[in-house]
């Protein structure tokens, strides 16, 4: 984990574990954005749902230090292409063990986003997985989650506190 920032893992059933970012080669094999650590639940055999239709995976492989997959019922480059932007999802039933400074993005979602001086932001629709840390989309306003912006997570009282800088709000000069 990096310093200064938060480790999230997701959890729920289904849980979105990646998205077909295009087409390779033509017969139906598709490139796909990782949302997870845990490659192995893009293996040969693993069961994905693929717009609300469990599928499974034919063939995996890496290239270009991304997952290669086929699944079933996607024969041709026409079949791959039309699913570009799709999610994959999968199962994940176990809840992980996690340390003080991790969470799940789904116990996140919803959560009430309060700044240290006590104004109201919004609640946290998404968070959005990133290269370098994650961002919790409140409204309009994204915030990284690193400790520089997130100054307490607080689940059982159902609120994110945050110390935003000047222009991290619309409308706000910088």
């Amino acid at each position: 984990m990096l310093a200064g920032s938060f480790s999230f893992m997701s959890e729920a059933t289904p849980s979105r574990i990646g998205q077909i970012v295009g087409a390779f080669g033509l017969r139906g094999e598709m490139k796909v954005q990782p949302l997870t650590e845990f490659w192995e639940r893009f293996q040969k055999g693993a069961r994905l749902r693929l717009k609300g239709e469990w599928v499974t995976v034919k063939s995996y492989r890496e290239h270009k230090n991304r997952p290669l997959i086929k699944v079933t019922g996607v024969d041709d480059i026409s079949a791959a292409e039309a699913l570009q932007w799709e999610y994959l999802e999968a199962i994940i039933a176990d809840r992980p063990d996690l340390d003080d400074d991790e969470y799940l993005t789904k116990d996140l979602i919803g959560l009430q986003v309060v700044t240290v001086g006590g104004t109201n932001l919004g609640i946290v629709s998404e968070v959005m997985p990133m290269p370098t840390h994650d961002v919790l989309v409140v409204g309009e306003v994204l915030i990284p989650v690193v400790k520089q912006f997130v100054k307490k997570i607080d689940i059982q009282g159902g609120a994110i506190t945050v110390e935003l800088i000047p222009g991290m709000l619309p409308g706000e000069e910088s």
